[in-house]
């Protein structure tokens, strides 16, 4: 099987600090993610002044300020892009981001070239932002947290018509492009769709991991998962029923000021989720029941074998009562306990022989 793609979630847990997001890319490229994905964004086009915090927000960064002066603090110019690029490029780990504007696609896909876009939950209506990333052209993992199956369904709409160049948008045409044939394989080459949740954190009741089945065979594309529970129970499960990407968001401490720390993981418990996923991965092996090589060896041991209960003279019959089963397992198979029963023995036994 293919190995899962894992994604250290950083997102804003750099507070603003170039620094501490190197830290970040450092961390996550020793804990063994394939990728650690930051966030895109200007404040200004993103949430309006006057926007309340969401409730896991003022929890974590208390009321005082507005989302808008909380995520100003927050933002990555073009400068502290680059650098943070190449501190990827140098540590051997993907750089990744999350555009919430029109002009931050443009400065991840086009000026920076990223081979791959995430579409946050929080977007998946933005019809416009939609249509502006799917032509890119680049592949897409689209977060679904919040939605429901027909909103998936529209935004799916609205990436095929992108990704198949429409220039008239509407909801018609995206329905259209949806239901086409070239729209349904452009988007089973580009996208990648991720069950989620979106509450900081997520109580497990609230996982409903089977809904991956459920994404996967309504849309007929690869399913991953992004996780806002606490620990790395939840994550590692979601491998174990076939999620092909993993989202995790992590901080170097949780006690930092910011959003996202409470429900962040730190670095080692990043390396602990890593190590857990591959050695499931390892795991699950192929979907055939045989005995593998390592117990084959341990067979003759396990196993029992027919054997003489007491000694048993040539020319005596076999019966329940001079024939019993014990091991080593190098006889003849306790399957042909009856068949042996009423023949004659062709030779003396001692007790335990093997018959």
């Amino acid at each position: 099987m293919s190995q899962t793609y894992i994604i250290a979630e950083a997102g804003v847990n750099h507070n603003g600090s170039l620094e501490l997001a190197k830290e970040l890319i450092d961390r996550a490229a020793e804990a063994g993610a394939d990728a650690v994905k930051f966030q895109t964004f200007k404040a200004e086009k993103l949430v309006a002044k006057s926007a309340p915090k969401a409730e896991y927000q003022t929890k974590t960064t208390g009321a005082e300020e507005t989302q808008f002066e909380m995520i100003k603090k927050l933002e990555l110019d073009e400068t502290a892009h680059r650098e943070l690029i190449e501190h990827c490029q140098q540590r051997g780990i993907q750089f990744l981001s999350t555009p919430f504007d029109l002009d931050s696609v443009d400065l991840l896909a086009g000026t920076f070239d990223l081979p791959r876009l995430k579409v946050p939950s929080g977007e998946i209506t933005n019809a416009p932002l939609l249509l502006k990333m799917a032509r890119t052209g680049k592949p897409l993992i689209l977060s679904t947290g919040m939605s429901t199956l027909g909103e998936v369904e529209m935004a799916l709409g609205v990436l095929a018509y992108g990704y198949l160049g429409g220039e008239a948008p509407a909801v018609e045409a995206f329905q259209a492009a949806y239901a086409s044939p070239a729209g349904q394989a452009v988007l089973r080459e580009n996208v990648t769709l991720l069950h989620c949740t979106t509450e900081y954190p997520t109580p497990a009741s609230d996982v409903n991991l089977r809904a991956m089945d459920v994404l996967g065979q309504a849309f007929g594309l690869p399913v991953g998962y992004s996780d806002h529970t606490e620990g790395i129970a939840v994550p590692i499960g979601a491998v174990a029923r076939g999620a092909v990407l993993i989202e995790k968001h992590f901080t170097l401490d949780r006690t930092l000021p910011g959003p996202d720390h409470l429900a962040s993981l730190e670095p080692a418990e990043l390396k602990a989720m890593v190590e857990g996923i591959r050695q499931i991965e390892a795991a699950l092996g192929v979907a055939l029941k045989v005995p593998v090589a390592s117990e084959l060896k341990n067979r003759a041991v396990a196993r029992k074998s027919l054997v003489a209960a007491r000694p048993i003279a040539r020319g005596e019959r076999f019966t329940a009562e001079n024939v019993t089963i014990k091991r080593p397992g190098t006889g003849k198979s306790p399957l042909l306990f009856w068949d042996v029963l009423g023949q004659q023995a062709e030779r003396d036994y001692e007790e335990e022989d093997l018959i």
